[in-house]
């Protein structure tokens, strides 16, 4: 508290030492062992999440209705195929139960309304009429198309966040520092 009594200073946003990921926590309670980490905190220590089943034999969620109903456009929605697609990429990575069934049809859904948009824009234009002046305006199509690509790549991080920390998937960070490394012992 400052001498004038208001609450200033004190400890930055960001700063500290940056929170570790689930996939390196699983890593520190296998090394300390499991037994001694819970005599040491009175804790359940947190870890990976164990998926238990046959991932081969997992089936995918139903599509809902409202994933394939006829649209008034009369163009046909994708979102049941992008349903399958990130269904099957998550299956492959062994995380289809750890990421909700929900985020992965909020998904689907919004990248489908942007293909629309997207049409829409191709056959239509940038541009548009005002409803009551008749000048021509940016295309509301424009900005819904923008909007839709926000929540699609939010949707895609909490996503990819929990494949990352559940599975071997590497970032660019990754990559990089493995071709790095790798060049480094080429050169000694």
């Amino acid at each position: 508290m400052a001498k004038d009594g208001t609450m200033r200073g004190g400890a930055r946003a960001g700063s500290g030492r940056k929170p570790k990921a689930v996939a390196d926590k699983g890593a520190d309670v296998s090394a300390k062992g499991l037994t001694e980490r819970r005599k040491s905190s009175g804790k359940k220590p947190s870890g990976i999440i164990k998926l238990t089943g046959n991932a081969d034999n997992a089936q995918s969620p139903e599509v809902k209705d409202y994933m394939t109903e006829k649209q008034k456009c009369k163009e046909e929605i994708v979102a049941a195929q992008v349903f399958e697609e990130t269904w099957q990429w998550l299956k492959a990575r062994g995380c289809e139960k750890a990421v909700s069934v929900q985020l992965i049809r909020n998904y689907a859904m919004s990248v489908a309304r942007w293909v629309q948009c997207e049409h829409i824009i191709s056959k239509n234009g940038f541009l548009s009429k005002h409803p009551t002046t008749g000048q021509e305006i940016a295309s509301p199509f424009v900005a819904m198309s923008q909007n839709y690509m926000k929540q699609i790549n939010n949707l895609w991080y909490q996503i990819f966040q929990i494949v990352k920390e559940n599975s071997d998937v590497g970032t660019a960070e990754d990559a990089m520092e493995q071709l790095l490394r790798s060049q480094g012992a080429v050169g000694s």
